[in-house]
């Protein structure tokens, strides 16, 4: 068949099988190390590569292939010691794409030192170079699109020379394909072995006879007997279930034995793993096959058969093989085969959660130092300072950093289990680290700490705590002793004194107390260990004299005198103890009265709470608070049963302060309170259940995946979000500062009705402090209102920030902090208010694009940008912001209306 005849082939498939393109729709070519655009020889653009990385050094190459002399253009990276990455834009409404990249070195510095490197996609580490065993070497992968940027990245290792890299393609693939056959190997990178066009035996076909740009290797280095025949165009090819598309001229050769019974192909593997394959059949000969297929031995297809004019595939994943013997053996008429692929199975790492990403983002931020924190924290390779176990960031080092103070999005980091910030100029308080229930080793050791705080109280599997060389002053705290696992507390040289708690009078504890005032577990201050040298005291002898039993009856006196006075102290000390332990008492048991007070419908006992939720059978939720369990009451009403497990006073003012707070309030959008327990050591909230779940579910969950939340749905879940903020900040009195609005804390009911939850941080405002609540800094990274950070000044705008960041999320479909993307986009708040305030709505979830009415978006967006001003004397009051969003509802209301009556 002539060249013409391939042409007419060619399009013909396209037309049938409707492929969306037959041009270069989605492709990039970047020359790396080029200067100048181009097209090669097959009308493809190339573009440099200075748009997507600025690191690294351009040469060009000269190299014969045998045939005739090449100039290609390289990138190589001198003196790299970590990952060098190209930031590669990709289209989310493409599933999957081809990533193939070339490696040249042909000896271009001269020192006949072929580098070796890793490259690396996402969290995966795809394959690792070699350039002394194929120069150049080409590598291509098939990578299934979760995030608009692919970070591409060329990995340093010790003595392996520069990483140096030719060209990267990206090239779209057809919705669907090569997911068949592999449903049980998920999260998968695909890197290919082999792409085989059976039969082939000229150059390798590619772009324009592939649209795809794939690139089918002839199949010449096997001896079988091979045949060419005309392909049949037929309409049953429409029906076909083959998504990988093979094209037309592929298809119409093959191989085909004729005077043998088994037709075998030996194929070697680079590298053991798993592995899959796809193997193509084209009904292009009168007769129809049939034969058995076996791999490695083993029969994985019996009596198959090719049918005239019919495309087929059949997939198959191995497991743990270093060869592949791929054997057709007959038994009607002679087996064939039109190609084939083999892909080895590269594992994608686990993606650390986003909540550990944006706290270490806000975290990189306030040191005001690059410290070269991007993409994924623990794949393929843990950032600098940090250590993981698996996903989990369990390590983070950020000694002789100028950090000042912890900040809240430290307790983000729920997994860590070591913490060193010693060196770190930290004062103050010890706060902020309470969540850290995993916490193991904690250094505070070098700063200008005065005091212990509260939180360390909760870091129950604490094993070492090291503060020495701080200013700590006053006593140590008696509720230290209750970390059971402690076994090392460094206090040496400090400003402590007062005898230690006998609570850490322990064998298993290694108490280290030197340089300080007076630290002992006596009431005395003469252990040498743990006080400064004492000068030895002068000693005066008085000699003897006739009035000797004077001295005698004034030494008697004395002593009596002594032991009185040493009597009415012991006497003072008892009472003034029964006194406090009665007070105590009184004021616990004056606690729990006003607590029954308040109105919660009821109190419940740790035995009712137990069972009710099953012996906390069934987790729903889980924060740093503790976790939430599915419970239901004996009159059949499902709750929802929060669990404290902070100990601290801190734990038991937040806890008693939403009990107060819940008990008094009562609104449709607030989510109420069912009742309680208050029993020693168990501090249980009892909330009605939603069992729509949380807003964050809808938007980034499985549910956002199943049905997307509407438009007007998430203009009604604003609404009453600001509905119940409303009553907060205007219905109530005193007034309430939620202080930690976010998606997760808005529930939904089983009609999408939206409720406002958690209000265990919220402050009340009294006339007194009218303006303002001077506190700790408390909330979430992402949603925290920059100026309440800055200032420690809490107002109701600071609120409005953080619902502004909420309407921000139902508008864009994303975080608020995010590690995809460029940069400038990490921030949501920074990256939405420019496109909206322009009114460029492309940015807009693309779930919703298409069903929303331009004025109801544009009010929307309006109001979210002016809540989210830097400057909260800017913004406007959540009274206003209600009113706006109800306004964007009716408009979408009216939209639909008309929508439904045109059609």
């Amino acid at each position: 068949m002539d060249l013409r005849d391939s042409w007419t082939v060619f399009f013909l498939f396209c037309s049938f099988w409707s492929i969306t393109f037959c041009g270069q729709d989605g492709f990039l070519s970047l020359s790396c190390g080029g200067t100048v655009s181009f097209s090669d020889s097959s009308n493809i653009s190339w573009v440099p590569d200075t748009t997507y990385i600025t690191t690294g050094k351009t040469i060009t190459i000269n190299y014969s292939d045998g045939s005739s002399s090449t100039n290609v253009s390289a990138r190589f990276f001198p003196k790299s010691r970590g990952r060098i990455c190209y930031r590669i834009p990709v289209d989310n409404s493409t599933t999957l794409i081809i990533v193939r990249a070339k490696f040249v070195y042909k000896n271009y510095d001269g020192l006949g030192k072929p580098p070796t490197f890793s490259v690396s996609l996402g969290t995966a580490i795809a394959a690792n170079i070699n350039l002394a065993k194929d120069d150049p070497w080409t590598e291509e992968f098939l990578w299934t699109v979760n995030k608009d940027i692919l970070p591409f990245c060329l990995n340093a290792i010790p003595s392996g020379g520069s990483p140096v890299i030719s060209s990267l393609e990206i090239r779209p693939l057809p919705k669907g394909s090569y997911t068949k056959g592999k449903e049980d190997f998920q999260n998968k990178l695909l890197r290919r072995s082999y792409r085989i066009d059976c039969g082939h035996t000229n150059e390798s076909i590619q772009y324009p006879m592939d649209p795809y740009d794939r690139i089918w290797n002839a199949d010449r280095s096997f001896t079988p007997f091979h045949t060419t025949t005309g392909f049949k165009i037929h309409d049953r090819f429409n029906q076909s279930n083959v998504m990988e598309e093979p094209p037309a001229s592929v298809l119409q050769t093959g191989r085909v034995l004729a005077r043998r019974n088994t037709l075998t192909y030996n194929l070697p593997l680079d590298v053991s793993g798993d592995y899959y394959i796809i193997l193509y059949f084209a009904g292009i000969l009168p007769v129809f096959p049939s034969f058995d297929i076996l791999i490695n031995g083993d029969l994985v297809k019996s009596n198959f058969t090719i049918r005239s004019s019919e495309i087929s595939a059949l997939y198959f994943t191995l497991k743990g093989i270093n060869s592949l013997n791929i054997t057709l053996s007959s038994i009607r008429f002679n087996p064939q085969i039109n190609a084939f692929e083999i892909y080895n199975m590269v594992d994608i790492p686990s993606e650390v959660s986003s909540t550990t990403v944006s706290a270490m983002q806000v975290i990189q931020q306030s040191t005001g130092l690059d410290l070269g924190w991007q993409d994924d924290p623990c794949s393929p390779f843990p950032w600098d300072h940090i250590d993981c176990e698996g996903s989990l960031v369990t390590s983070l080092d950020l000694s002789d950093i100028n950090l000042r103070s912890i900040g809240p999005t430290f307790g983000d980091l729920l997994d860590l289990k070591t913490l060193d910030l010693h060196n770190t100029s930290l004062a103050g308080e010890i706060q902020d680290l309470g969540s850290l229930q995993h916490l193991e080793k904690l250094n505070l050791s070098f700063n200008e700490l005065t005091s212990f705080g509260v939180e360390l109280e909760s870091l129950i599997s604490l094993q070492v705590l090291d503060l020495q060389n701080n200013s700590l002053r006053g006593t140590v705290p008696d509720s230290l002793g209750e970390l059971e696992n402690l076994h090392l507390l460094n206090l040496d040289n400090n400003k402590l004194q007062g005898p230690l708690p006998q609570s850490l009078n322990k064998e298993t504890l290694d108490i280290r107390t030197s340089g300080n005032i007076c630290l002992t577990f006596s009431t005395t201050c003469d252990d040498a260990s743990s006080n400064p040298p004492i000068e030895t005291p002068k000693v005066t002898i008085i000699p003897k004299k006739k009035h000797n039993v004077h001295i005698h009856v004034a030494i008697i006196l004395g002593t009596v005198g002594g032991a009185t006075l040493a009597l009415i102290l012991i006497c003072l000390s008892v009472l003034i103890y029964t006194t406090k332990k009665r007070y105590e008492v009184s004021h616990a048991e004056r606690e729990e009265t006003d607590m029954r007070n308040w109105g919660a419908e009821k109190v419940f006992s740790y035995k009712e709470i137990k069972a009710a939720t099953s012996n906390f059978k069934e987790i729903i939720g889980r924060g740093s608070f503790g976790s939430v369990f599915l419970g239901k009451l004996p009159n059949g009403k499902s709750v929802a049963v929060k669990v404290r497990l902070d100990k601290s006073q801190l734990g038991v003012d937040s806890f008693i302060n939403e009990i107060h707070l819940l008990s008094k309030i009562r609104h449709q959008n607030l989510v109420s309170l069912e009742g309680f327990c208050h029993e020693s050591k168990h501090q249980i909230l009892v909330y009605e259940y939603l069992p729509g779940g949380s807003l964050a579910d809808h938007l980034y969950g499985a549910n956002s995946q199943k049905t997307p939340l509407s438009w007007v749905r998430r203009l009604k879940i604003a609404v009453d979000a600001a509905k119940g903020l409303d009553y907060l900040h205007n219905g109530s009195e005193p007034r309430i500062i939620h202080r930690d609005v976010k998606c997760s804390n808005i529930l939904l009911d089983v009609e999408m009705n939206a409720k406002v939850c958690d209000f265990g941080l919220s402050k009340q405002v009294t006339k007194e402090n009218a303006t303002h609540v001077t506190t700790v800094v408390k909330g979430t990274a992402g949603y925290l209102d920059p100026e309440y950070y800055s200032t420690q000044q809490l107002t109701e705008k600071s609120d409005v920030y953080s619902f502004g960041v909420v309407l921000l999320e139902l508008i864009c479909g994303r975080e608020p902090l995010t590690h995809s993307g460029t940069p400038d986009s990490f921030n949501l708040v920074l990256w939405a208010k420019p496109y909206l305030q322009a009114g460029a709505f492309e940015i807009v979830d693309e779930s919703i694009h298409g069903t929303f009415d331009k004025e109801s978006m544009r009010k929307a967006a309006m109001i979210a940008i002016k809540s989210v001003e830097r400057d909260a004397s800017q913004r406007p009051p959540i009274a206003e912001v209600l009113a706006e969003l109800k306004e964007a509802y009716s408009i979408q209301l009216r939209f639909l209306e008309y929508c439904r009556n045109e059609n």
